[in-house]
Order: C-alpha cells, then structure tokens, then sequence
C-alpha cells in the first residue's frame, strides 16, 4: 500500500428531515443562491422544504443546470452572482447539479483569462465561493470530493480541487423515492463503476479498501434489482444512498493504484453522442476488464470469488465468468452493454478515438499503458 493522507471535511447530515439543518450549515448573513436542474425538486416537495429552511436568509435560486452540465449554462449563473452578490452556493440536486456548482464556485473567483483553462489547461483553483449541497440522486459521491466534470460541445472534462468540496452535504432517502427506473439504476451503475475503477487494478496489500470495496459491490449488487422491482421501499434507497457516497468519497482508493479507463472513455461517448453517464460506463467497464485481463488477472480473480463466489475452473474460465457476472448485473438493471446497445456502429470508434487523442487521453490505466491502440481494441471489444 502506498503512503497517503485522507481527509474528507464534508460533514454529512444523513437521513428523513434532514434538510432543516442547512441553517445550522450556511453562516447568517450569507446571500444564498439555490442551484438546481429542471425542476423535480418543486414536485416532490424538497424546493419547499429549502425555502422554509432559509426563510431568515437572503436567498435567490437559478435553475437549468442539465445532466452533463453545459458550460454556458454555468457561465449565466457566474454572471448573475457577480452581478447581484451571492457569496453562499447551495446544490440541490444529483452530480450534475452538483458538479456544475463546483465549477461555478472556482470560476467566480478564477483571475484567468477564459474560465474554461480550469478544465481544458487544468488551471490552478486559488480560491472558490462555499457551497453545500442537497443531495436527490445518489450516483457520482460528487456530494464530498472535489470532483467535478463540465461539457462544452463535444468536450466533456473534469477537474479536482479540494477549495470546490462540499462544507456540507444533506442526504435524506426520501428525496429519491421519486427518481424514474431509469435515473434509480443509472445511480447504481455509476457507484458500482466508480467502485470497480478503484478496486479492479492490482494487488498492493491494502486489505482494508479492498474489503471496503467488495462490500460496497456486494450492497449494489443486492440492492440495485430490488431498487427497480420495490421503488418505494426506503430501507432499499437508504443503503443505495449511502454506498454511492462511500464510493467516492476518497477512503476506497487512498493508498491503491486506480484506473479510471471507463471513465476516461466513457466520457467521450457522452461528449459525442449524448450517452447517459452511467451507461457510457456499463457499455465499457466488461470490455476494459476483457481487454486488460492479463495486468488485472490476480484482482480479477479475487473479485470473482469474493463478490460472486466463482472458485471452480481454470484461470481463463473463472476472469470470463466474473466478466459475465458483471454484464448480467448491468442487464439486469437495464444498462446497455454494448455500443450497438446503444445504437452506435463500429464508426463510432474512430470519432472517439480522435476525442481522446485530442484530450490527451493516450496513456490511460493505473499502468499508464492504454493508448490509443489499446482503446481501440477495448472500444472493439464493446462492440
């Protein structure tokens, strides 16, 4: 295990009616600005809860923030807090709302001559507007790291800074009991994946994150089909709640080499084609783990056997059940794994090869050894 610090300041407030402590959160005195998507949060009753929580504030609200957050939508929010003074940010909402927040929290304050250096030259973050969240669709664990992926065009990029983590983040399950199928089992997929990237590389005897891991794979595994059979069955969306924090909250993958491969494709098949996130993931996580078998081979093996029990058959057959095992989770809550799942053709592949050559994605992996002939092969094989 390599040498690490960990420390997550994002304090949790976890659980039914937990809303009310964002006044215990957000200093008085602030002017607040409410970010949110498209406005769910004014049918299933969490934007009143906001508004009487913060009826002694100063507050505004601006809405719109899409699923992959666009840049110019970012920009107008930008524009109105430096216009009007905002010096407070609340997210409410998934990783989407959430991760735009973040940028537009370091963009208020970036002294740069285009704020989209922050992403495209990873332009240093010195300094960022606060900013908590509400958290309504588990996924992306981007409610405590300082993580955060933003779309202009075709580019989807991402940047990290500690100065963007949440101060504080709302978790309360019942917010998510009006999430469609489609967003409840996009959420576990992309925990699952963000698990796998962590966890699916080589060993390096931390047996702590690797334990951590396979109990997070083990809850999504249990609970994801039940989440789409049982909808309203809160005991299920508290635990799928939860693991999708823990899947990224930074503890899992302190001190392990980590790959981030499906990621790093997957958003090239959102940038282009408008793929969900966590599909773009359940499309290339199976042909990473097929393609890249032979430096995964002993964590591919230990996946098998502790979180499917696969301990019968050669080495080759038990890495191709594992690889099945995951595929049939996938399908089982409706994720596609295949391009042509998708609706894409074999010349989708050259377009997301010429993306990620001109993201500087030739060098991928947590051996640095997937360029761009190796995501061919893996683009190939998800066919």
């Amino acid at each position: 295990m390599d040498n690490f610090t960990f420390f997550n300041n994002t304090r949790i407030h976890f659980g039914e009616g937990q809303i009310s402590k964002i006044t215990s959160e957000i200093p008085k005195g602030k002017k607040v600005l409410v970010l949110y998507g498209g406005g769910s949060i004014k049918n299933n009753g969490v934007y009143d809860q906001v508004k009487n929580a913060l009826a002694d504030y100063n507050w505004g609200e601006f809405s719109g923030i899409e699923p992959n957050p666009k840049y110019d939508t970012l920009l107008k929010a930008v524009a109105l807090i430096k216009a009007e003074d905002f010096d407070y940010l609340l997210a409410v909402g998934g990783g989407s709302v959430i991760d735009g927040t973040k940028f537009i929290a370091a963009a208020c304050k970036f002294e740069g001559p285009e704020c989209w250096d922050i992403l495209e030259a990873q332009a240093a973050v010195n300094s960022a507007l606060p900013l908590g969240c509400i958290l309504t669709l588990p996924a992306t664990g981007s409610e405590s790291n300082g993580n955060a992926v933003v779309t202009r065009d075709h580019d989807k990029l991402a940047f990290n800074s500690p100065l963007v983590r949440p101060a504080f983040a709302i978790l309360d399950p019942t917010t998510t009991l009006s999430l469609s199928p489609r967003q409840s089992a996009n959420g576990v997929v992309d925990a699952f994946v963000h698990v796998m990237e962590q966890y699916l590389t080589y060993p390096v005897n931390a047996k702590v994150q690797d334990r951590f891991a396979e109990a997070l794979l083990l809850n999504l595994l249990e609970e994801g089909p039940k989440v789409l059979k049982t909808p309203n069955d809160l005991a299920v969306r508290v635990n799928i709640m939860w693991s999708a924090t823990q899947a990224l909250n930074g503890l899992i993958g302190a001190g392990v080499p980590q790959d981030w491969t499906s990621h790093s494709i997957g958003h090239e098949l959102t940038g282009n084609y408008g793929i969900d996130h966590a599909r773009s993931l359940s499309i290339i996580l199976p042909a990473v783990m097929n393609i890249c078998r032979v430096e995964k081979e002993e964590k591919l093996l230990q996946y098998g056997e502790r979180v499917f029990a696969i301990t019968e058959g050669s080495i080759e057959q038990r890495i191709n059940q594992a690889i099945a095992e995951t595929i049939h989770f996938f399908t089982i809550m409706n994720a596609p794994t295949s391009l042509n799942h998708a609706g894409l053709e074999r010349s989708s592949i050259e377009v997301i090869l010429n993306s990620l050559k001109k993201h500087g994605m030739v060098a991928l992996g947590e051996h640095a050894n997937i360029d761009l002939s190796r995501s061919r092969k893996i683009l190939e094989a998800a066919l």
